[in-house]
Parts: structure tokens; C-alpha cells; sequence
């Protein structure tokens, strides 16, 4: 088992790592947007791939900045500074903002060396170790996929009969989950949206699903052959199923970086595990009970999934921070 979980989860870990420290810190809002940050209580940095045009770039009337929450409301602004390489713009405001709110900042028309590069609308926001964890358990237990969303039921109560299938099949899922929400938010950021292809988001992210199936299936098959076999058709299922195809969905929709996108994945992953543990646990002591005949398999299953789905109603409105 050891040697396993070596194979299974920490090589593909650090690869899926090293892609990250890769990719985390791009921004590709628009072509010609480097980078956006907040740089103080006051001001936030746009870091452009070229020279602007002085006189663009210092007028504040071609930026326009607000908290995501509240559109309706337009910081004031007090100064555009220029750096002296002409790449970088600081943007001060009058007042202090709210950092731990997201914002949007949009650009008038960018103009460079005299060309016209379109305009632009960036977000910025404060990325902390508090909000990666309050996605990875708000995904895990406040908004589980199986107990508060009801997503993923027929490969949930398909391999939940046994506690030995239901761990491998969660492990299994959770790492074709990482992989394809990796692989679609690879695709979204860097091709579906900069070339406006969002209307293909759906039918692109299946295909990463089947993908990510593919492979683990084929690595399965040599590797464990017994778990495979417990698996049967479920593995396959996985390709359609709910929870695989709604992480991209909700990562695309959110906007997420990668390491929000990694916390989506993993957090919905566990969560899902979590509920097949839970559910093996109970149904093999239901093996054992004085069930009337009419409740017995699913009818008793759903039930029993009812009453975790109340238990799991707790976690709600629960803030971590």
C-alpha cells in the first residue's frame, strides 16, 4: 500500500507542484498585462510586457477601480505614477482600500508606442494562506459535493458497499480530479479565454475528464489489477460524472489561480473521499442490522445519506476566516 500511494500521489505531486510554481504568478486578463498586484494601503501595481505611452499612461481618467462585491462604487483616484522604464504603473488612490476584498481594475484603451491594444479589465486581489484554506475546507465539508450539492450520487452509492473500494475509489477520483481541474484551468486561462472560446469551455473540460480517466485507468491496470477490478465500471463513470466536470466549471466561473484552483480540486476530492469513508463505514454495520426487507440496499443507502446530508448542514455559514 505503501509503495502505492508512493507511485500514485507523491510524484504526480511534485510534477503538478513544479507546473504550478510555473504558472501560479501569471496573469493573462489581457496580452499585454504582466502583472497586477496591490503594492501598499493605498496604491496598486500594474506591470505592463512593454513601453506605454506617457501620455496615456499618467491620466487617471483612463482608470477606473471597485471592489468586485460593489460595481456601483468607483475609488477615487489620486495619481498615476509612471516608472522610469515606462513598463509600470502605480495607481494611488485618495483613500485607503480594502484589501481583502477582491477589485477590479479596468483600462481605457492601452496605448503603446503609438498603437492601440484594446482595453482592459484586470482583478486584483490579496492571495493568502487563510483564503487557499478556507477554500480547501469550504469545498471539503461546508459546500461538499455529495452532501450539500448532491453531485456525484451513482458512483457514491455504487462504491460505498465496501470501506477497502470506497478509500481507493476516493484516493482514485481525488487524483483525477486534481489532474483534470489542473489541465482545464491550464486551458481556460492561456487559450479557451484569450481567444474568447469560453462557449467551449463545457465540451473542452469533458474531454480533460477523459483524459485524466484514461491515464489513471491505465496506470491502475498495472499497478493494482485487484482494485481495478473492484472498481468495474464505475472508473469509467467518472468521466461523466458531476463533481469532475463542476470543479472546472466553478474554477472558470471564479476566476481562480492555480493555487485556488488546486485548493477547489483537492478540497472537493477529500470531501468526496470523506463521504465514501462515512458511507462504507455505515452501510457495512447496515450489513449486519435487523432491516426490514422493503428498506434494504439503496432504499436504506439514501437514508442513510439523508441523515449525513443534516449532519453536514452544521458546517453552514461556518467562516474558518
Amino acid at each position: 500500500m505503501r509503495a502505492l500511494m508512493k507511485r500514485f500521489i507523491f510524484w504526480p505531486g511534485w510534477i503538478l507542484g513544479a507546473v504550478l510554481l510555473l504558472f501560479a504568478g501569471c496573469n493573462t486578463e489581457h496580452a499585454f498585462v504582466k502583472k497586477i498586484a496591490f503594492k501598499d494601503s493605498r496604491s496598486i501595481m500594474i506591470e505592463f510586457a512593454g513601453e506605454l505611452d506617457a501620455d496615456w499612461a499618467v491620466d487617471p481618467a483612463h482608470y477606473k477601480a471597485y471592489e468586485k462585491r460593489d460595481p456601483d462604487v468607483l475609488l477615487a483616484i489620486d495619481k498615476i505614477m509612471l516608472s522610469p522604464d515606462k513598463k509600470s504603473v502605480t495607481v494611488h488612490f485618495a483613500e485607503e482600500i480594502n484589501q481583502k476584498e477582491p477589485h477590479i481594475v479596468g483600462l481605457a484603451p492601452i496605448r503603446s508606442q503609438g498603437q492601440d491594444l484594446g482595453p482592459a479589465l484586470l482583478s486584483v486581489k490579496r492571495l493568502y494562506i487563510g483564503e487557499l484554506f478556507s477554500i480547501l475546507i469550504g469545498a471539503m465539508l461546508i459546500n461538499n459535493f455529495v452532501f450539500t450539492k448532491y453531485l456525484g450520487l451513482c458512483v457514491f452509492f455504487g462504491t460505498s458497499k465496501k470501506k477497502n473500494t470506497a478509500v481507493g475509489m476516493g484516493i482514485t477520483f481525488t487524483l483525477v480530479m486534481v489532474a483534470s481541474a489542473m489541465m482545464s484551468w491550464f486551458l481556460y486561462q492561456f487559450i479557451l479565454k484569450p481567444f474568447r472560446l469560453d462557449f467551449l469551455q463545457v465540451v473542452i473540460f469533458i474531454g480533460m475528464v477523459s483524459l485524466a480517466v484514461q491515464a489513471v485507468d491505465t496506470v491502475l491496470r498495472k499497478v493494482n489489477p485487484a482494485l481495478f477490478k473492484a472498481f468495474g465500471v464505475y472508473l469509467v463513470l467518472v468521466i461523466a460524472n458531476c463533481i469532475i466536470l463542476a470543479v472546472p466549471l466553478t474554477l472558470a466561473s471564479n476566476e481562480y489561480s492555480a493555487w485556488e484552483s488546486l485548493m477547489l480540486a483537492l478540497g472537493a476530492g477529500t470531501g468526496f473521499l470523506l463521504a465514501l469513508f462515512l458511507m462504507s463505514s455505515a452501510r457495512e454495520r447496515l450489513e449486519l442490522a435487523d432491516i426490514p426487507q422493503t428498506y434494504r440496499g439503496l432504499p436504506i443507502a439514501f437514508v442513510t445519506a439523508g441523515l449525513f446530508a443534516l449532519a453536514f448542514m452544521g458546517f453552514s455559514g461556518l467562516a474558518i476566516f
